[in-house]
C-alpha cells in the first residue's frame, strides 16, 4: 500500500526541500533592503501612480464580479455534457434540461432584483 503512494510523498517532500532552500538562499544570501520613504511610495509601471486610493469600490462591483464567476462556472458544465451527450440518453438531457431551467430561473430573478444593473 505504500508503494502506491510513494510517488506522491516523494514528489512532496521534493517541492518542500526545493521551496526551503529557496527560502533560506533569499533570506541569507539575498541583499538587505534599505526602507527608504522613496522605495516605500506606490507606483505603477514605473510612474507614479494617480487617482483615488482612499477609495473603496462599490459592494455592486464585487456582486457583479461573483455573478459573472457564478454563470461562467455553470456554462462550463455544458461543456463535459456536450462531450458525452449520445452516451448519456434520455436522462442525461432531462438533468441537463432541468440543470438549465435552474440557471435560466436564477438569471430572470437576478435580472428582475437589478443585480446586473450598473448605477455610477
Amino acid at each position: 500500500m505504500i508503494a502506491t503512494y510513494a510517488p506522491m510523498f516523494l514528489m512532496i517532500a521534493t517541492a518542500a526541500l526545493l521551496a526551503g532552500i529557496f527560502f533560506l538562499g533569499a533570506t541569507f544570501l539575498g541583499g538587505k533592503v534599505n526602507k527608504t520613504p522613496e522605495k516605500m511610495k506606490p507606483f505603477e509601471c514605473g510612474s507614479e501612480s494617480s487617482g483615488a486610493r482612499h477609495l473603496k469600490p462599490s459592494v455592486k462591483f464585487y456582486l457583479t464580479a461573483i455573478l459573472f464567476v457564478v454563470f461562467d462556472i455553470e456554462s462550463v458544465f455544458l461543456y463535459p455534457w456536450a462531450i458525452q451527450f449520445k452516451t448519456l440518453g434520455w436522462i442525461g438531457i432531462a438533468s441537463m434540461f432541468g440543470f438549465l431551467a435552474v440557471v435560466i430561473v436564477a438569471l430572470v430573478y437576478i435580472v428582475k432584483k437589478g443585480a446586473l444593473e450598473w448605477e455610477s
